[in-house]
């Protein structure tokens, strides 16, 4: 179902039917290889927030959605650490990708890119930790206002994230093409170098595909130089 721009505004009625209970996640097929040139080229004129070192020998690609339980589960409890060994470290660039199943989702992901590159992350994740509380309320956007206030912001800067027609446009047509072009059918799918990885993983299922793509001989990129000073605030 696709969602206008009213609809996307208002988060009323069709909205507030949704629920975390009665979606079905399908997944895509296992294994399959996808090309990492098109992987790279995401539709929609949205920009990747990618975390990690852009020479990382392993890319992977999750594409989630903040209504999906299973993906909660993974950035709830396995993220942190998978930041912690691979991200941090060098080994893996991490792009996650929006993929709105409905009207809530397509709501979290526009306050995300509303929020800027470098609070991106912490808007999703905020989400994620909360999915509970906004994905079952029976008034799902003063529940997800509430949150948004906790995260800086105010009446008329969550009217205008979720008004943003061309950021709309932007996510669909990521969805559209995740769904067209990599055969995408369910969240969250990753995407390992190329190869699908579908439904929730665990560390240990994540660092075998991972593991065997990093040289053997790898080592972690030193740490940017920061300055002794910072600059004085004007």
């Amino acid at each position: 179902m696709k969602f206008n721009r009213r609809q996307t505004i208002v988060l009323a009625a069709a909205a507030s039917a949704l629920s975390l209970g009665g979606m079905a996640v399908v997944q895509a097929a296992e294994g399959d290889v996808i090309d990492v040139a098109k992987l790279m080229a995401p539709a929609g004129g949205l920009p990747d927030k990618a975390e990690g070192d852009p020479d990382a020998p392993v890319t992977v690609i999750e594409y989630a959605s903040p209504t999906c339980p299973h993906c909660a589960t993974f950035h709830n409890t396995v993220y942190d650490t998978f930041k912690t060994d691979y991200i941090d470290t060098g080994k893996v660039r991490f792009i996650l990708r929006p993929f709105a199943r409905n009207a809530l989702d397509a709501a979290i992901f526009l306050l995300a890119e509303a929020a800027g590159e470098d609070h991106y992350h912490e808007v999703v994740s905020t989400f994620f930790k909360t999915q509970n509380v906004w994905g079952m309320s029976d008034k799902p956007r003063d529940a997800i206002f509430s949150i948004a206030q906790q995260l800086g912001f105010t009446e008329e800067s969550f009217n205008a994230a979720l008004t943003n027609q061309d950021v709309f446009n932007g996510i669909e047509a990521q969805k559209n093409q995740a769904l067209d072009e990599f055969k995408l059918t369910g969240t969250p799918t990753f995407y390992v170098n190329g190869k699908t990885l579908s439904g929730g993983k665990t560390l240990e299922q994540l660092a075998a595909e991972i593991d065997p793509l990093v040289p053997a001989d790898f080592v972690a990129p030193a740490p940017a130089a920061t300055d002794a000073m910072a600059p004085a605030q004007q």
